[in-house]
């Protein structure tokens, strides 16, 4: 009789530790099935199979493939994001505008360099490529360091041509069929941001 009322209080925090570690089995397949097969294996039946999990399990957890892509592109840019907005300086709080700018670039482009499918395989989907939560995050970042920087000039355009550059698809291209180093291409990500924040706007 004593034992119940602690086994019911339990049940809910033990199925929320199921509930964070099968989602977290879940992500790593699908981030497995880009790294082996390509994003078009990202299916749902595809990562109920390598997670050894039920399809319905998969759906129950994100809905569809859509919902399945914008977890996965969260829970790849956590910890970008924790950095530029919680960590040390330069990327984070505490540097001046233009040089966390620049490390938020650098940092960005070691991200692709590291987890480039699983990005690119979210750049594929229309509805997220420009749409995604994490997108916004870094706009809503790179134009308050732009205005903090004292930029003249349309600052939400001026945010996505800075974001163009740093997208997957083209870091990728850059590295794999260009032969660039990443020292290449995050140094001229650094000559970019400098001539846009020194240099008037129209001058």
């Amino acid at each position: 009789m004593e034992t119940t009322p602690i086994q019911m209080a339990d049940q809910p925090e033990a199925e929320r530790c199921d509930a964070v570690r099968n989602r977290a089995l879940l992500l790593d397949a699908a981030a497995a099935l880009v790294a082996e097969r390509g994003a078009d294996a990202v299916t749902m039946d595809a990562v109920a199979a390598k997670a050894g999990v039920g399809k319905g399990t998969v759906f129950r957890r994100f809905g569809s493939r859509s919902g399945l892509m914008q977890a996965l592109l969260d829970h790849t840019e956590q910890e970008l994001q924790h950095a530029f907005m919680y960590g040390p300086p330069p990327l984070g709080p505490g540097a001046e505008p233009i040089d966390r700018l620049v490390a938020f670039g650098r940092a960005r482009i070691a991200l692709v360099d590291l987890s480039g499918d699983t990005l690119r395989a979210v750049e594929d989907s229309p509805e997220l490529r420009f749409g995604s939560a994490p997108r916004q995050v870094s706009l809503t970042h790179v134009a308050m360091l732009l205005r903090a920087a004292g930029t003249e000039g349309d600052i939400p355009l001026l945010a996505h041509s800075l974001l163009a550059p740093l997208e997957a698809s083209l870091v990728m291209h850059q590295i794999r069929a260009m032969h660039m180093p990443i020292e290449r291409i995050a140094d001229a990500w650094e000559d970019l941001v400098r001539r846009v924040t020194e240099s008037p706007a129209g001058h």
